[in-house]
């Protein structure tokens, strides 16, 4: 387990515990800053890297992403990232388009997943404005990794593109319909939203998950 310390201080001299401690997959997507900057709140100094051997000798993984999907599983497939991503031990969170990609398929650019996720991502009608940009409630909350997070919490979220509810759903959020606002499947984990940016709520699953 990853242990946490109190103040941003310790985190810059006080690696994580265990061998490979907290991994940040860097393949060139966007707000990886913002997530590393959010474990070093938490007292952890994540490593950004794209190295395989890294990656896989982790304690835990994060899988970011802001950006347009095609382009980006591109960019996985350079680095053989996305082989090593699917058969990944250890818990891996993916977080915004990261968890798009985990998904079977997405109709932005006709792309290909990672199928971790059995589950197809698409674009929200024309009927809604789009990008879907701000505060949204998430609710049906069934997983560790929302310990302590109350039903209909507020987090934020920055997408066009959605994965329709299914069987690994684990948090919902209505926009336009109910859609899947986190998935999770054995020791993978994707949240639509983005837990760095929505305050204490979203520090709280970044500590959950630390704590898986």
């Amino acid at each position: 387990m990853i242990e946490t310390k109190n103040t941003q201080k310790e985190s810059q001299s006080t690696p994580p515990s265990g061998a490979g401690g907290l991994v940040i997959i860097n393949y060139g997507a966007g707000n990886i800053q913002s997530i590393k900057f959010a474990f070093q709140r938490l007292g952890i100094d994540a490593v950004l890297s794209d190295d395989a051997e890294k990656i896989k000798a982790a304690d835990k993984v994060i899988f970011p992403g802001v950006g347009e999907a095609s382009s980006a599983m591109a960019k996985l497939r350079v680095t053989g990232l996305d082989k090593i991503i699917p058969n990944l031990k250890q818990p891996v969170l993916g977080i915004c388009l990261g968890m798009q990609l985990m998904c079977k398929h997405s109709t932005e650019g006709d792309t290909t997943g990672l199928g971790i996720f059995d589950v197809d991502v698409v674009k929200f009608s024309k009927e809604v404005k789009v990008p879907q940009i701000g505060w949204n409630e998430i609710t049906d909350l069934q997983s560790e990794l929302f310990t302590d997070i109350p039903e209909n919490s507020h987090m934020y979220l920055v997408h066009s593109f959605y994965a329709p509810k299914c069987t690994e759903m684990i948090a919902t959020t209505n926009y336009e319909l109910d859609y899947a606002s986190a998935l999770q499947k054995d020791n993978f984990y994707g949240v639509q939203f983005h837990p760095e940016k929505s305050g204490v709520v979203g520090e709280q699953i970044l500590k959950n998950f630390l704590d898986l």
